[in-house]
């Protein structure tokens, strides 16, 4: 069993910073990939970024100079810096991480930016 452990939505004015952490526990044995989606009300579920285990990053143009993906392998955690944040970044943020093959999903933040 894998448990994901989202923490750090909330809610935001526009121009604001948030940072959002997700904890791996369990039967952890070595993640390879590490990231956020997320999904807007009546949207699928997108890409916001990724981590790889050696640290090569992977962002959504719409994010691209915003936010920062990163990770502490010792921890097991991922963590999503959110910086200048707009109307449209509101969604419910979802960790995700691959292990040997297998994908594991957290329970979803939700991250709301309004005036």
């Amino acid at each position: 069993q894998v448990q994901l452990v989202e923490s750090g939505g909330g809610l935001v004015q526009p121009g604001g910073s948030l940072r959002l952490s997700c904890a791996a526990s369990g039967s952890i044995f070595s993640i390879d990939t590490m990231g956020w989606y997320r999904q807007a009300p009546g949207k699928q579920r997108d890409l916001v970024s990724l981590i790889t285990r050696g640290g090569s990053t992977n962002y959504a143009d719409s994010v691209k100079g915003r936010f920062t993906i990163s990770r502490d392998n010792a921890k097991n955690t991922v963590y999503l810096q959110m910086n200048s944040l707009k109307p449209e970044d509101t969604a419910v943020y979802y960790c995700n991480i691959v292990q040997f093959g297998y994908q594991y999903w957290g329970q979803g933040t939700q991250v709301t930016v309004s005036s």
